[in-house]
């Protein structure tokens, strides 16, 4: 199975590039699954209605959250209504929405994607460990699902480290969001789970993770705010990674990193180029 997962998708820059590139991508790759992050998809800051249905028509098939989910209010209303948003499922029972949603790839298989939140330098949620060993118990690989990708939204990256092999040989991917800044540690651990520490954002990179330089230049010299965090809008890298699969146990062969467009240097999985 082939599977894309695409970072942060930060503010209009951000989802221009998805809308303008991930068609062809899926065309070109043979895309089975692709999974999006989109909480920072309406201006930097949560997701509205009209995004989430902008970014499955241009080819997502799942969009995951983080801690900005609920940044625009009425998230809180459509993502009932909304089958392919996800937000945090260690959030307490009650919260709006699903942590998990179970898709049909293009190829016929069967592909678990959860969404989680890491607790250090975070909101304390619910025990992120915890859920996934809960989950992964209840629908475990190749028996329910034929593939498995976990987005853990973490600011520390021991805490995604742990996760990727606290999951290792239960997953096809773990891939750590959240800090908007692509990590070069992509690789298979040893039981056969992909990860990466992050993913990178969707978005353009002459910035302060994806907000226009000015005013975090201004809090971090003066101390004080001058007026509100906007979105940079210059030409946008799409980043992301790419992760095949074996069909026969669900568990990755290989994973690459892909970087399109914008000021990072490129990166395409040569192994479907």
């Amino acid at each position: 199975m082939r599977l894309l997962f695409v970072g942060d998708v930060v503010g209009r820059a951000g989802r221009a590039a998805v809308t303008e590139r991930l068609p062809g991508l899926k065309r070109d790759w043979k895309l089975d699954c692709v999974i999006v992050n989109g909480e920072n998809a309406a201006g930097g800051f949560g997701i509205t209605e009209p995004i989430y249905t902008e970014l499955i028509d241009a080819g997502a098939d799942v969009i995951s959250g983080g801690n900005h989910s609920w940044d625009q209010r009425e998230a809180l209303v459509f993502i009932e209504r909304a089958p392919r948003l996800i937000r945090p499922h260690n959030y307490p029972p009650g919260t709006p929405g699903r942590g998990m949603v179970l898709v049909e790839a293009r190829n016929g298989g069967r592909v678990l994607v959860i969404n989680l939140m890491g607790r250090v330098f975070m909101d304390p949620l619910d025990d992120p460990f915890a859920a996934i060993d809960r989950e992964l118990s209840a629908c475990p690989l190749k028996s329910a699902a034929d593939a498995i990708v976990l987005d853990i939204h973490c600011e520390a990256t021991s805490e995604k480290q742990a996760m990727g092999h606290f999951c290792d040989g239960r997953a096809s991917l773990v891939v750590g969001t959240h800090t908007h800044a692509p990590t070069a540690d992509h690789r298979v651990l040893a039981g056969g789970t992909a990860f990466v520490s992050d993913v990178g954002m969707t978005g353009d990179y002459d910035s302060v993770i994806g907000m226009s330089k000015a005013e975090p230049l201004h809090r971090f010299t003066r101390r004080i705010p001058s007026g509100k965090f906007e979105p940079a809008n210059g030409p946008a890298t799409l980043c992301a990674v790419a992760v095949e699969t074996d069909d026969a146990t669900g568990l990755a062969t290989r994973i690459a990193p892909v970087r399109l467009g914008g000021q990072l240097a490129e990166a395409r999985p040569a192994f479907w180029d």
